[in-house]
């Protein structure tokens, strides 16, 4: 974890095998962790630096982002071509999106589209309304 008022590394919190992506929840209490060789996803507190939950979404999970409102995760899995939705209120993966390809990156770009770029495709998914896979 950063200190960002100060840019220096205030601990170090073990999560799963090749950790690649991360996003914090929209009041900056958890952390979501992408472990993309341990097929899991970290929930850090970031009060204690602690892993209080571990998700297991698709295959090779890499790219994670949260809903603005903070009650979903998204998390792209590169290896199983899809999506999972997390609940962030109880840690589980709610739902399963089928990409194609490699789905890579992920944004949520507001209420309600959802986009990931999906390689070697060299496309860009565009989930209109993720709330129907929930």
């Amino acid at each position: 974890m950063i200190d960002t008022a100060t840019n220096t590394v205030v601990a170090t919190v073990p999560v799963g095998v090749n950790p690649y992506g991360v996003a914090i929840a929209p009041d900056g209490k958890r952390a979501y962790v992408a472990n993309a060789n341990s097929n899991t996803v970290s929930v850090i507190d970031t009060a204690t630096n602690t892993v209080v939950a571990t998700v297991l979404p698709g295959t090779g999970p890499i790219g994670v982002a949260i809903t603005p409102d903070g009650k979903y995760a998204y998390v792209t899995n590169i290896n199983s071509g899809d999506g999972s939705v997390i609940d962030t209120t109880s840690n589980t993966v709610v739902a399963t999106i089928g990409l194609g390809g490699a789905p890579e990156g992920v944004t949520q770009m507001g209420s309600p589209s959802l986009r990931t770029a999906n390689t070697p495709m060299s496309r860009i998914s565009v989930v209109v309304s993720p709330a129907q896979f929930r």
